[in-house]
């Protein structure tokens, strides 16, 4: 499996937790008004983000951090350098981890 493969299912399991109804309305949302694919999210990752920042506003930290914990959950040994933490974003972890060079291990992160 590919990191983008792992990325997109964190990401599904992530947006799963608002339930089902609702991530297939928030899938909808980024096809009809940001034009996002569900299957390019992990290759336009930051287009991605300023969407569910978008939507959610203040909110969009919490299922940025909820599809993070499910992403590490699914890493083998993660180790990332993180240089200053406090000026990281989404997205600064998805390439850190993408960059990391380990391989997903398949697991579950319930909600």
């Amino acid at each position: 499996m590919t990191f983008e493969n792992i990325l997109l299912e964190s990401i599904d399991e992530g947006l799963s937790c608002l339930g089902e109804h609702a991530k297939e309305a928030v899938y909808q949302h980024l096809k009809n008004k940001y034009a996002l694919n569900k299957q390019d999210i992990p290759y336009i990752i930051e287009d991605f983000t300023d969407a569910i920042e978008d939507i959610f506003q203040a909110a969009a930290k919490l299922l940025e951090i909820k599809i993070m914990k499910i992403l590490f959950t699914k890493m083998e040994d993660v180790n990332v350098p993180i240089d200053n933490p406090e000026n990281w974003e989404f997205t600064n972890y998805i390439y850190a981890l993408r960059n990391s060079g380990l391989l997903p291990r398949l697991s579950f992160a319930p909600c």
